[in-house]
């Protein structure tokens, strides 16, 4: 819907009026892209590399995996926190400073021993992450025309999907042949090269317009619009990880899949994620609102199925393949919705988007693993993921409702 576009593109008008205005994305995007599957990688790559690092440092698996826990709050903290600290500044240097941090925890990590210090490597990694992923998708928004809008988030968006479905098994294949140090190495030398192309392709911007200030941006964050948007973030993916973090033992334990074909219903889900990403993203360019109620609908379809099929070997494994098409595909539209409805304040928005993702996931995984040693057993997450995603459809529909009535009331204020 086009009525949220004007305020995600005032600060590049220059940008959109170049080749990408057209039908193309630009070069950038797919940089941006790259930068995404970077950070996305080293957030989930920790899963798979887990017993090399608790091994080498002889601690335990819950020592290592607080590497994890340490980074989903870094990128809960960090997003809005680093999109709030750096709104004087340029997007393009906030990008290039967060890359140079990025490849500093990593060269930390890979050196260390000490488990505090890998720890605090982790959370300001994980800062660095969140400030990359608000901006990039500002960036990429406002490099293209307001016709790509949508489908330029989805592509910096899919990056973060490709993650799961490359980058944590190339990881783990790097850990087991050079050491786990070897993939956290090869992620910071990616980043550094990241920053290149970063530094040459992404053009500079001015740091603030004239008369704004950061109070002025601060005050655009109290569009109801904008926290029915972050609403919807924290229901849609908190119900969709609810079910997928604990979906090796649903499909083994209850659906009897064997263990050796967990791997490829995995990448049946990213590989699905991914595309679902790309076209949710390209379908959000004109029908944002029915993305972001049609999907929320679906999706809740599909995990009350996988709550109620319990014992169906090959419907659970259809269930999870379509769970990963629908269930995060709208994302990279709800960030550019909430990034529309921040107004001068775009780059806190969408960090405020990212916060809402990774809340959503804390408080969704929490819930589901209390139901794992109740009455529900394994069809507990399930069932709670399908609950939490379709109150995504409260927010949503009364977004679609007010976008209508504005429409209505103002037929040609548009044009």
């Amino acid at each position: 819907m086009h009525n949220e576009a004007p305020a995600a593109s005032d600060t590049s008008k220059p940008a959109a009026r170049g080749k990408s205005a057209g039908d193309r994305l630009p070069l950038v995007v797919y940089i941006l892209a790259a930068g995404t599957f970077l950070m996305l990688t080293t957030e989930f790559v920790i899963a798979g590399i887990l017993p090399e690092i608790a091994g080498d440092l002889d601690i335990s698996l819950a020592q290592a995996g607080s590497l994890i826990t340490v980074f989903a709050v870094g990128m809960v903290i960090g997003a809005p926190l680093l999109a709030l600290l750096t709104m004087r500044l340029s997007k393009k240097l906030t990008l290039l400073i967060a890359l140079v941090v990025f490849v500093a925890g990593h060269v930390i990590v890979a050196l260390s021993s000490d488990l505090t210090i890998l720890m605090g490597a982790r959370f300001i990694t994980a800062l660095a992450t969140g400030a990359f992923w608000a901006v990039s998708a500002v960036v990429a928004s406002n490099m293209v025309g307001p016709s790509l809008k949508s489908s330029a988030v989805g592509v910096v968006a899919a990056g973060g999907s490709l993650a799961t479905v490359l980058g944590v098994p190339i990881g783990a294949f790097l850990a087991q042949h050079v050491g786990w140090r070897g993939t956290f190495w090869a992620l910071g030398i990616a980043a550094a090269i990241a920053v290149v192309f970063i530094a040459r392709l992404v053009p500079a911007d001015a740091p603030q317009p004239k008369g704004a200030s950061v109070l002025g941006g601060l005050a655009d964050l109290r569009s109801p619009r904008l926290w029915l948007v972050l609403a919807a973030c924290l229901t849609t993916t908190g119900g969709v990880l609810a079910a997928y973090s604990f979906v090796t033992p649903i499909l083994t334990d209850q659906a009897g899949v064997t263990p050796a074909l967990v791997p490829l219903v995995l990448a049946g889900f990213g590989i699905c994620s991914f595309l679902g990403t790309l076209l949710g993203g390209r379908l959000g360019d004109k029908h944002a609102h029915a993305v972001v109620i049609v999907t929320p609908a679906l999706t809740t379809l599909v995990l009350a199925a996988m709550a109620v099929f319990t014992g169906s070997t090959w419907t659970t494994v259809t269930l999870v393949v379509l769970l990963g098409a629908f269930g995060l595909s709208a994302n990279s539209v709800l960030i550019h919705l909430a990034v529309g409805h921040a107004g001068r304040a775009e780059t806190l928005g969408s960090g405020l988007a990212v916060a809402a993702f990774n809340g959503g996931t804390a408080i969704g995984t929490t819930i589901a693993g209390t139901t794992l040693t109740s009455g529900l057993g394994l069809s507990g997450p399930a069932t709670v993921g399908a609950i939490i995603v379709a109150l995504t459809l409260i927010p949503t529909i009364i977004l679609a409702t007010l976008a209508r009535r504005h429409r209505t009331a103002e037929p040609v204020s548009s044009h």
